[in-house]
């Protein structure tokens, strides 16, 4: 088993990503001046028991206080890079923005109805304008801007009034809001052309700048070179990691396949990249210093391939991981991975802390650890002679450790298991490979016109190759596990219970068998919990879809889903606002047809666990006033407004998401007297019924 005392980087890591957590999930549990004085105070005892006593004894107080000060660092390092401190942000502007100066920090993505760009707030106007600060997600609609052409760094005249993010409106949605939390980012506001107005290019042309300015180039060169949209879009994702052109089935098929980890340039990208460098940098070996020479140049390929990628965070991340892997041998680090892989993620979160709450970040990490501790005891079960065997064998076996460490967090974030994703890593990491080596040949060689359009082609030929190999994939039966619900402590003991287990195989010790039957003990107690308070209860949901009706009532497993007929087309909005609370309850079995349902002069009414629910969607629909109704919902502003509150026969109104802003003014202002008789969805959230 591994020790302790050599891995000084990996206990410094550990003790500040505790201090970033601490932060994170107890803002207020110390005050930032108590901690700032606390890390005063503890540093200097850190100093006088390190180098004034010199007891052995006293040697471990000291590397415990000095573990100490660095999650204090940790805790006081994320409290000042989290923007809405600032004094001048506009979280803390009482009075109403009229319009707003920003800089451009993204290139504009193309959604399905929008541009999306980031902005940095740097004034504001209320009665007059003034410095401010705050980062705010616009959305520019298509109709009325058909292309943006804004750079890193311009700066633009912004008016009305940035709206705060909500949190989620429906049961386990997605909470959008704390994700942009962890980017600093706390408003959002759409917009109209009209509305924005482009006042000077960047001022400060610097590095950043500059790598936009080439991954649009880069952009350009495989547009013009491979026809085709979903080629292009493959191209696009290896080469640059841009996703924004892949469309769902295509993303689907990758997922089902367990391919999709290549449609983002990550650690394996960067990867299989350092590795063809130091294959190339062998004949370098014979000369003196020789592994300076590779590492620096090594170095300057990595950052070179993030350069032209427009520096994502992802690419930065990956490349700065590799650039310690570089600089671990001619530093004589080579004999400890864990500390070079520890000291890459320290600094990655002394740069920005809040990375450790990325998805990305959290399965790079693991993937490698799992790679590096695992692989080669995987690799000895087996010894195969053949050359090709061997090579198959090798790349199985990185994918079953890769797998292993990041499979309990996988399922917790996307509740899906690929079936065959050792079959598909065979065909996926090589194709993957010569695309992503042929993409970067056809930048270097774009400026001439023949190898560009030789280099297009084999591509094209690839990619549609590899994109074949996946969707026959999707294909095979069987081919994902999906509908998994796991909550965060589940997935804890997961990880937990294949930590145990490898203790296990590894020290053939009897207490860590003890220990992973406890865990999976627990396990299943929690399983059997969730069943009991979640799973086997029945559920009345009106989801708050802007636009749209949308009711579900759940009973053990079994949906009935009454919604509009573009709704229940709509496969996103379904998998982004809806299927989250299905996955919670367990829900295996939809069904669109209402058994218990029946029509009363034009009215839908269910009855439904006792309780008689009634809709209404048709215009100006008339309500029998001799009606027992529990819960009356209202669509497409479809029931026509009383003069009282008391004239409508039932306990509760609910509003769905299909009816316009004006509509749901007038019954809040009939409703002010009474407001716990309404429930208008948009405003409030989806409305449940639990039993």
């Amino acid at each position: 088993m591994l020790r302790w005392v050599p891995f000084a980087m990996v206990r410094i890591t550990l003790f500040l990503v505790g201090g970033i957590l601490l932060a994170i999930y107890q803002p207020n549990v110390i005050t930032e001046q108590t901690a700032f004085y606390l890390l005063l105070t503890s540093t200097v005892l850190y100093l006088i028991t390190y180098f004034i006593f010199r007891s052995r004894s006293l040697k471990v107080l000291s590397g415990m206080i000095g573990l100490f000060c660095i999650t204090l660092f940790g805790y006081l390092h994320l409290m000042n890079n989290t923007g809405s401190s600032e004094r001048n942000h506009i979280l803390h502007e009482k009075n109403p923005i009229l319009a707003y100066e920003a800089i451009v920090r993204t290139a504009p993505e193309l959604k399905a109805r929008s541009w999306k760009v980031q902005v940095e707030i740097v004034k504001v106007k209320t009665d007059a304008w003034k410095e401010a600060s705050g980062n705010v997600l616009i959305y520019v609609s298509k109709r009325s801007m058909e292309q943006i052409h804004w750079l890193y760094g311009d700066r633009l005249l912004i008016q009305g009034s940035p709206q705060e993010i909500n949190p989620p409106a429906n049961p386990n949605e997605f909470d959008f809001k704390r994700f942009l939390t962890f980017r600093n980012t706390y408003h959002q506001q759409f917009l109209q052309a009209n509305q924005v107005r482009f006042i000077k290019s960047a001022q400060r042309k610097g590095f950043i700048y500059y790598s936009h300015r080439v991954r649009a180039w880069a952009s350009q060169v495989i547009r013009q070179n491979i026809p085709g949209e979903q080629e292009q879009a493959i191209a696009m994702a290896l080469v640059l990691g841009v996703t924004e052109g892949i469309d769902t089935d295509l993303q689907n098929a990758y997922a089902a396949s367990g391919a999709m980890h290549v449609l983002a340039v990550s650690g394996l990208h960067v990867g299989i990249l350092y590795g063809i460098i130091l294959l190339l940098l062998q004949p370098v070996k014979s000369f003196a210093r020789s592994r300076w020479i590779i590492a620096l140049i090594s170095i300057l390929f990595l950052w070179s391939f993030a350069f032209v990628t427009g520096l994502s965070p992802s690419v930065l991340r990956a490349v700065t991981m590799f650039s310690f892997i570089a600089l671990a041998r001619p530093l004589g680090w080579r004999t400890n991975i864990y500390n070079t892989l520890a000291a890459s993620a320290f600094v990655l979160l002394i740069y920005n802390p809040y990375l450790i709450m990325s998805v990305g970040f959290q399965l790079s990490y693991l993937a490698v650890m799992g790679i590096v501790y695992l692989q080669r005891p995987i690799y000895n079960l087996w010894e195969i002679d053949n050359r090709i065997g061997d090579w198959v064998w090798q790349i199985t076996c990185v994918s079953i450790a890769a797998q292993i460490s990041t499979f309990a967090l996988s399922m917790l974030y996307f509740h899906q298991f690929p079936v065959y994703f050792l079959m598909s890593n065979l065909f996926v990491i090589p194709l993957s490979t010569l695309i992503l080596v042929g993409g970067i040949a056809l930048l270097i060689f774009s400026a001439w016109s023949s190898a560009a359009w030789l280099i297009g082609k084999i591509l094209v030929g690839f990619i549609q190759l590899l994109n074949w190999l996946v969707f026959k994939t999707e294909d095979l039966p069987f081919s994902l596990v999906s509908g998994i619900y796991l909550t965060t402590f589940q997935c804890w003991l997961i990880i937990l219970l294949l930590a145990f287990s490898i203790a296990m195989i590894q020290t053939r010790s009897i207490q860590w068998l003890y220990a992973a039957a406890l865990i999976a003990l627990t396990f299943v107690v929690t399983q059997v919990i969730h069943f009991r308070n979640v799973v086997d209860r029945k559920q009345f949901v009106v989801y708050s879809v802007s636009g749209h009706s949308a009711m579900e009532w759940i009973d053990r497993g079994v949906s009935y889903f009454n919604a509009d007929s573009t709704l229940q087309h709509d496969e996103e909005r379904i998998r982004f606002h809806i299927r989250p609370n299905r996955l919670q309850r367990g829900v295996s079995t939809i069904h669109t047809a209402v058994p218990f349902s029946k029509g009363i002069q034009g009215l839908e009414v269910y009855s439904w666990n006792n309780t008689k629910i009634a809709f209404a969607k048709n215009k100006d629909q008339q309500l029998p006033q001799s009606a027992e109704i529990d819960y009356l919902v209202v669509a497409k502003n479809s029931l026509p407004i009383p003069e009282r509150l008391e004239d409508i026969p039932a306990k509760k109104i609910i509003l769905d998401g299909s009816n316009s802003r004006r509509y749901i003014n007038k019954w809040k202002r009939l409703a002010e007297t009474d407001t716990d008789r309404l429930h208008a969805v948009l405003d409030e959230g989806a409305f449940t019924l639990t039993n």
